[in-house]
């Protein structure tokens, strides 16, 4: 709040010390709410008697620049000085008498005025809500009109708990799905003020779909795989299907490659009595729930990084005996040229690897080679991928028609 050169405080310190109270939400709230803090008394820092003889002409003008800018505050004074230059009257504090002076005096009477007018069209329909306004004030004011849609919709929430449809088929007026999923936060938060339960720390997608009982789309496992393997309807060699029914399929598969990228999976050689599984990230449950799995040579093929080994850790979790392919030392060295930076590296425990991709994750992890390397599948070079995975799960590239 003070000059750097006098220590005293200026208009811009003032008002620096009001933006902050404005910052935290306390000017609007007050507006909703008075606490009984105003008249608001500010000290100032301000010059003492040896200051004031010193430096006068400084002390006169810091004081004339105060009251310059005091149409929305009045200046508490004291007098000083007496023995020496003479009574002077010296500015030691800033009061507000009310909180419409200080907004004013900030500049933010608009905002304010647009906050009024929104929490008394939210609370006019759900009084209940006004914990959550006074909590956050400025999501109210980001939402805007939106906060009325948002109240109906936590609102139809509590009223219908495990309403058991999918989202898109919830049915309110000025409400859509992609509505919904914009202002997750908000509705839960709303939801919970409503109920009054705890404020959910999560708020995706899914998990809100789960907290408030509607249905979920069904995972699915894609897979390619030849014509004759899979005997699907008009010879189809690419199939996505639920977990349930992946879980329970009866093929004459001998060797199952999963990879975790949509490309690799596409332009993956198909080979008789093997099937090339889409891996997708950290969704596996597919893989998990098929038993049948354990009968086939299984063989993962991920980012050569720590999420990496942490899926192929999940995998093995389930299936004990998967194999990884271009996971290791060898294909690093060999890709030098394309090793990249992991931005966020998995730190979580990984108990299913082998000696050798667990020396080489903590090669990884400790920065040995460069700081966050990984070498992401894509980079590898393809002739060299194919040989690879060839030679892992037993194909014979000599069979495979172009």
């Amino acid at each position: 709040m003070a000059t750097k050169e006098s220590g005293w405080t200026t208009v811009s310190g003032l008002r620096a010390a009001s933006l902050k109270t404005w910052e935290r939400g306390q000017l609007l709230c007050e507006l909703l709410e008075p606490t009984g803090v105003y008249p608001r008394r500010r000290p100032l820092k301000s010059p003492n008697a040896g200051e004031l003889r010193q430096r006068f002409g400084e002390a006169k003008n810091w004081v004339s620049e105060l009251h310059r800018a005091a149409s929305h505050y009045r200046i508490e004074s004291k007098s000083i000085g007496h023995q020496s230059i003479g009574a002077n009257d010296v500015p030691q504090a800033a009061w507000f008498d009310t909180v419409h002076q200080e907004i004013a005096f900030l500049g933010k009477g608009r905002e304010a005025a647009a906050f009024t007018h929104l929490a008394s069209a939210l609370l006019g329909n759900e009084p209940q809500l006004r914990p959550w306004v006074l909590a956050r004030p400025f999501r109210l004011a980001a939402l805007g009109s939106e906060s009325l849609a948002a109240a109906k919709v936590a609102r139809w929430l509590v009223e219908n708990r495990e309403p058991g449809i999918y989202l898109r088929q919830l049915a309110l007026s000025g409400v859509h799905t992609k509505f919904i999923e914009k202002h997750l936060r908000e509705i839960d938060e709303m939801a919970a003020v409503l109920s009054g339960t705890v404020t959910p720390r999560s708020s995706t997608i899914k998990s809100f779909k789960l907290r408030h009982g509607f249905k979920l789309e069904p995972d699915t496992v894609r897979v390619r795989g030849l014509a004759e393997t899979l005997g699907a309807p008009g010879g189809a060699e690419d199939l996505e299907m639920t977990v349930q029914a992946f879980a329970s399929m009866s093929l004459a598969v001998r060797t199952v490659l999963v990879t975790e990228n949509r490309t690799n999976f596409l332009a993956m050689p198909l080979m008789p009595e093997s099937l090339v599984v889409f891996g997708a990230g950290y969704g596996l449950d597919g893989l998990a729930a098929a038993e049948w799995v354990n009968a086939c040579e299984l063989v993962y093929w991920g980012d050569l990084d720590t999420h990496g080994f942490a899926i192929l850790n999940q995998l093995r979790s389930h299936h004990g005996h998967v194999r990884s392919v271009m996971m290791d030392r060898e294909t690093l060295e060999a890709h030098r040229e394309f090793w990249g930076t992991e931005g966020k590296p998995s730190k979580a425990r990984l108990d299913h690897l082998t000696a050798a991709e667990a020396s080489l994750l903590a090669s990884l992890r400790s920065d040995a080679d460069s700081p966050q390397l990984r070498l992401e599948q894509e980079q590898i070079n393809w002739s060299y991928a194919v040989e690879e995975i060839a030679r892992a799960c037993g194909w014979d590239l000599s069979t495979v028609v172009e």
